[in-house]
């Protein structure tokens, strides 16, 4: 159906067993699997070798840089504004504060 793979897969659930499709469906030579979930702690990531070795490419999307206002759970109305406004591009709400 894609003539031996998809060029880019994107996983963002954190199951090990959702990475490792997203990994192993991309086309061999320039197929790029980007994984955003983040797995438990114990889970180990296997596939064959030659998965690497036939030029597929797995790459982790760094979210922190995407981040540009963090807030108190008290103030979560402007969060909502920033976003609404176009001012942010990702809020964290703190849940502490």
């Amino acid at each position: 159906m894609t003539d031996g793979g998809v060029d880019r897969s994107v996983e963002c659930t954190g199951s090990v067993q959702a990475m490792i499709q997203a990994f192993e469906c991309v086309h061999e030579g320039w197929g790029v699997a980007v994984l955003v979930g983040v797995p438990r702690q114990d889970d180990a990531f296997r596939t064959h070798p030659m998965n690497f070795l036939n030029e597929r490419t797995l790459k982790e999307l760094d979210l922190d840089k995407f981040i540009t206002h963090t807030v108190p759970f008290s103030k979560i109305n402007e969060a909502f504004d920033y976003i609404s406004k176009g001012e942010c591009i990702r809020c964290i709400i703190d849940m502490g504060a």
